[in-house]
């Protein structure tokens, strides 16, 4: 769908309010308390007071006074987010409320709108099966209101999906330490052809099963030991769900390979079904593996209380 400028415009000044307003209401404090101060630099060394942390008692100054000093640390003032944001073309998929691509282009929103709150810079990789477009990382509403244009209105030169490319050309990109949110379904195609169910889906697939080059774990791993990375995985209730509507022919997304699926078939819905929650076991393990948080947002959730659960969760102590 092509929007004219009157459109794109109206989208982006919508996306702008309902950004802001939640940003100010909701997303501003547990946005700062979630990320400010993960990470830290050195100030200066003071004399030992009572109540100082001994963990931070500095020996080899201490040593040389014959008395205690501590270290003292500050919050680095400005963080970089980067949101590395698929626009493959099963993004373009959904059967209720919104397609996934409507629901990341918003959830992106927010969350360039609370980074220039906090007064942090944001960047944007776009990614299908290679780098569709990257804008480095800046400060200021101007340079949010473009990334939101550019989300609005970039159309992919391909229709496929690699994680791997992404991750691989962030990690080339971006040297310092950011807060990182991986927006995609996590859907790379299927090369093995693993069942007539898969052609409305999609798959990850089992890492055996996809040519070495086209496996992300170890780039993810290689950015969660730098950066602070979030996956947020957005799936439509069809993904996960075939309706029992009889005989439908399927066309895959990405691939453009078309088969029949008898969805009355009990069996055909049930191996659909578990298709995606291994799917899902199978994203959750290489997250953990890699130290990086992972979450899921249907297209008909409220993702509102959903990241505002994970900022919460991320501040609480212990």
């Amino acid at each position: 769908m092509i929007l004219t400028t009157a459109e794109i415009l109206k989208k982006v000044r919508e996306l702008e309010i309902k950004s802001k307003r939640l940003t100010r209401h909701l997303f501003t404090g547990e946005y700062h308390s979630a990320f400010k101060g993960r990470g830290m630099s050195f100030r200066e060394v003071r004399e030992y007071a009572a109540g100082d942390d001994i963990r931070f008692i500095d020996w080899n100054v201490s040593a040389r006074f014959n008395h205690p000093f501590s270290k003292l640390f500050e919050e680095e003032r400005e963080l970089t987010v980067m949101l590395l944001v698929d626009v493959s073309a099963s993004s373009l998929f959904g059967t209720v409320h919104a397609r996934k691509k409507d629901l990341i282009t918003e959830i992106c929103a927010v969350l360039a709108f609370s980074a220039i709150n906090n007064n942090d810079k944001v960047g944007i990789i776009l990614f299908s099966d290679k780098i569709e477009s990257y804008i480095p990382p800046k400060k200021g509403r101007d340079h949010v209101l473009y990334i939101v244009r550019q989300l609005l209105t970039t159309e992919p030169k391909r229709k496929g999906t690699s994680l791997n490319e992404a991750i691989r050309f962030f990690n080339r990109s971006i040297k310092h330490n950011s807060i990182v949110f991986l927006l995609s379904d996590f859907v790379e195609g299927d090369r093995a052809g693993r069942g007539e169910a898969k052609g409305v889906a999609g798959g990850i697939g089992r890492p055996e099963e996809r040519r070495p080059e086209e496996r992300f774990e170890d780039a993810l791993k290689v950015a969660g030991k730098k950066h602070d990375m979030i996956g947020i995985r957005v799936y439509d209730k069809m993904d996960m769900q075939l309706p029992a509507i009889g005989m439908i022919e399927a066309e895959d997304s990405e691939t453009g390979r078309r088969t029949w699926v008898d969805t009355n078939d009990y069996l055909v819905r049930t191996n659909y079904q578990q298709h995606f929650f291994n799917q899902t076991e199978h994203c959750k393990s290489i997250f953990n593996k890699a130290g990086c948080d992972l979450l899921h947002l249907r297209t008909d959730e409220d993702y509102v209380k959903i990241l505002q659960r994970f900022f919460v969760g991320r501040h609480r102590p212990g």
